[in-house]
């Protein structure tokens, strides 16, 4: 695909548009001017949204079971097989860093999306292989001193991690490209595309979640009674169907036109830079040459005026280069000012995380007959979050939103800082239940004798555990979607996979912040013959007390969030 930096112009000839139908600073995939009518909107968006259900669909076919097979084909403990999930998590929502870096500075979205769908197929086609050879964690190595068998299980092993991370690498190209390439689709100074880019990031989501659903109900099936290769051999076919979706909408894409100026982290890392070497430059200096070039600050220029120090030169000269632009500065602050929201929904994803490990090994120890013979799967029940996320969606975009905007005038209706704090408020919330339906279990266990008996169904129904998951969803339409759009929106526009990248690494930081408790803790408290929070017979474990401390955490970052989220001020242009 070629894009041209060649400037929109009227034109009589086929093939170029007009001047007033152009959307400016986007090109098709011939580098030419674009037309509004025939290109990006909900056409060109279907296309890729179809990849992102795909895409979830094959990644949530890993993540959502992964701890059952780590802790049974693979035979880890229950503390080590969370550790590693929060691991693995932990660097695939770091990956999109790296991904959105070269994006937004080399390959340009569309080129980066495919490269890492290639290596996403690759991965999850060597997972497959690595699982076609049966594990047998009692066996082998562990009880005999068969080096053959000892050495193929060392292979089995590698080549699972090595595909489970190579899958990583692809996710972690392919997640912030897609949807900043989707939302690209929607022109933001277009009255109409405005309106629509707020509500494509909420169907989005809806329709990932319908992804993960079907993946919670089809493939967690698959893998717990039929076949874990075929268990990841299904999402690999996913992932080449989604590529191929993806490439069929090439045509009717909108691309952002880039110029010849400096990348965008070129420009926003010198202007730390400047401003470190002027650290002793005077105030009054600063507000000269901010008069000098005719500015008048704002009031997003009040705040951080270390950095306008970035405006003049070490050594007082001028020369091209050698100082930044008032733009450079202003593109600067608004990154600094994302580092506080960033920072307090750490907790959120900390939080975020037992949903695909401790939940599930919850659900796993109590009774989830549905009939005679069928057992729903435990990790099947994170569903609920996502079943929640698909009725719920609907009726925050078609109901809540028209009401709350006739009463705001803003055309989201609630402010992106609002919606991201009542999402968090609704998590801590989650946290306490699951205290309290963690406390019941462990009372009923003990009523009925069953504390070292670990492999017998504690009689309690499993349905006890829906109304966390379901608390879970209705968190996500909120704080999820909010700072999907939040990191979207308030980068500058060369910066927007970086943008939502930086919204993905808070959930990669918060894995490994889970991964840092939950090994700490069981460190602490499974010394002098004690049992851990986290024994691997949770009779007696108290994963309650784990939630109750979550719970805490979550209430505490929630007012620090809201201190940090009254002194945020919006970029001009915001759709908040």
């Amino acid at each position: 695909m070629a894009v041209a930096n060649s400037p929109v112009a009227c034109s009589t000839d086929a093939g170029i548009p007009l001047l007033y139908d152009a959307v400016d600073g986007c090109v098709d995939y011939k580098g030419r001017p674009v037309l509004r009518s025939s290109s990006g909107g909900w056409r060109s968006a279907s296309f890729i949204i179809g990849v992102e259900v795909a895409e979830r669909f094959a990644y949530y076919g890993i993540a959502s079971n992964l701890i059952t097979f780590l802790t049974g084909p693979l035979g880890q403990s229950t503390a080590a097989a969370a550790a590693n999930v929060n691991a693995w998590s932990g660097v695939a929502s770091l990956l999109p860093l790296l991904g959105a870096f070269i994006a937004d500075s080399f390959l340009g979205r569309y080129r980066t999306i495919v490269v890492t769908s290639l290596i996403y197929i690759i991965g999850l086609g060597l997972l497959t292989l690595s699982a076609t050879i049966s594990f047998d964690a009692t066996s082998g190595c562990l009880n005999s001193n068969d080096i053959t068998s000892c050495a193929s299980r060392s292979f089995q092993v590698i080549l699972f991690f090595f595909a489970l991370y190579l899958v990583a690498v692809g996710q972690g190209g392919h997640k912030p490209c897609v949807q900043a390439f989707g939302a690209d689709q929607f022109d933001g100074e277009h009255p109409e595309e405005c309106k629509a880019k707020s509500s494509f990031f909420n169907w989005w989501y809806f329709c990932m979640c319908g992804g993960t659903l079907l993946t919670l109900w089809i493939l967690n099936y698959i893998q717990d009674n039929l076949s874990w290769a075929l268990g990841f051999g299904v999402p690999c076919i996913a992932m080449v169907v989604a590529l191929i979706v993806f490439l069929a909408g090439t045509k009717s894409y909108r691309y952002s036109q880039k110029g010849n100026e400096k990348s965008p982290f070129v420009r926003i890392g010198r202007v730390f830079i400047v401003a470190s070497r002027n650290w002793r430059t005077s105030s009054s200096a600063i507000a000269a040459k901010e008069e000098a070039c005719g500015t008048l600050p704002n009031e997003g220029s009040k705040q951080f005026n270390f950095l306008n120090k970035a405006l003049l030169a070490p050594d007082g000269s001028e020369e091209y280069g050698r100082v930044c632009t008032i733009g450079e500065v202003e593109e600067a602050k608004a990154v600094l000012r994302l580092v506080p929201i960033w920072a307090t929904c750490l907790i959120y994803a900390v939080v975020f995380a037992q949903s695909s490990t401790f939940f599930t090994k919850q659900g796993a120890t109590m009774d989830r007959s549905i009939t005679i013979g069928f057992d729903i799967p435990a990790a099947a029940l994170q569903s609920f979050i996502s079943l929640t996320v698909v009725l719920f969606i609907p009726i925050y975009d078609r109901i809540f939103v028209p009401l709350v905007r006739a009463m705001t005038g803003r055309p989201a209706g609630i402010t992106l800082l609002q919606r991201i704090g009542t999402g968090m408020f609704l998590s801590a919330v989650s946290m306490v239940i699951a205290a309290l339906v963690e406390m019941e279990r462990l009372k009923i266990a003990q009523e009925s004798g069953l504390v070292d008996m670990p492999n017998v169904t504690v009689p309690m129904s499993v349905w006890w555990l829906v109304p966390q998951y379901v608390l879970f969803g209705m968190a996500d339409v909120f704080t999820m979607v909010g700072l999907q759009e939040f990191f979207y929106d308030q980068v500058p526009s060369e910066l927007r996979s970086l943008g939502l990248s930086l919204y993905l690494s808070i959930f990669g930081v918060g894995n490994f912040l889970s991964s840092f408790l939950v090994s700490a803790i069981d460190k602490a408290t499974g010394t002098d013959g004690h049992y851990s929070w986290f024994a691997n017979n949770l009779n007696h474990a108290h994963l309650d007390y784990f939630y109750w401390l979550l719970a805490g955490l979550s209430i505490i970052e929630l007012a620090i969030y809201i201190y940090f989220s009254k002194s945020y001020i919006y970029n001009k242009g915001s759709t908040s």
